[in-house]
Formats: structure tokens, C-alpha cells, sequence
């Protein structure tokens, strides 16, 4: 398992970095989609995609598969960790952001079920 593999997984997190902190005033508002919760559904696969491209180079991966379920674990609680710290970093010092506990809970859920996925389509012995 080389670090190239994990390419996919740094660009998108880069994405999901510049996206959590830009100012409020450059994200569209509609209020429809408001009403589907958009913005939940955007975390939700963006945390989900996040985590599960940390975890796809372990399927290729030596490891045992009690080795590489506690790897899935981490990353499923970094993942958690890095969009709670975001949130935290939105209401302090991104203008016209804020905290939202809806927003940890779509974080949580898109970590929550990579890490399913994960447990389920890289654990497989060939």
C-alpha cells in the first residue's frame, strides 16, 4: 500500500476544506433547497466519500481483517473529528458561518456509513 493510493482521498480532502471555510455570503441561497436539506445531504456525501476514499487503498492492503476494521474505526472517528473542528472553525473565524449540530450529525452519518461500506467491500479475502 504506497501513498499514491491515498491521492484521491487528500485531493478531496483539500476540496472539502476550501468549501467548509468559504464565507457564507458565497453560497447561493434557495429556498428550496432549503426545504429538501440540501446543505445535510451535501455533508452527508461529502463525508461519506471522504472517508471511504481513506479507506479503499486497504483493500489492497496485507493487513488482517481485525487490522484493517480498527483502520476503518480511525478513520471513521477522524472523519468525525475533522467536520466537528470545522464547524468550530465556521462560528469562530469564517464570516457569516455557524455551528450547527445538524451539520456534525450529516458529518457523523457520512462517516458512520463509509465506515459500514468500508467494513463490507475491503475486508473481503480474495
Amino acid at each position: 500500500m504506497t501513498l499514491s493510493r491515498f491521492i484521491p482521498a487528500i485531493i478531496l480532502f483539500i476540496i472539502s476544506l476550501v468549501l467548509l471555510c468559504l464565507p457564507g455570503s458565497t453560497i447561493p441561497k434557495y429556498p428550496w433547497l432549503a426545504l429538501i436539506h440540501a446543505d445535510k445531504w451535501v455533508h452527508i456525501c461529502m463525508f461519506f466519500m471522504l472517508c471511504f476514499l481513506f479507506a479503499r487503498p486497504f483493500r489492497v492492503s496485507s493487513l488482517d481483517i481485525s487490522q484493517r476494521n480498527k483502520w476503518f474505526l480511525f478513520i471513521m472517528l477522524s472523519g468525525i473529528a475533522y467536520g466537528t473542528a470545522m464547524e468550530f472553525v465556521q462560528k469562530y473565524w469564517i464570516p457569516n458561518r455557524s455551528f450547527e449540530l445538524g451539520d456534525i450529525a450529516a458529518d457523523t452519518a457520512g462517516c458512520f456509513f463509509a465506515y459500514l461500506a468500508s467494513r463490507r467491500w475491503f475486508t473481503t479475502v480474495d
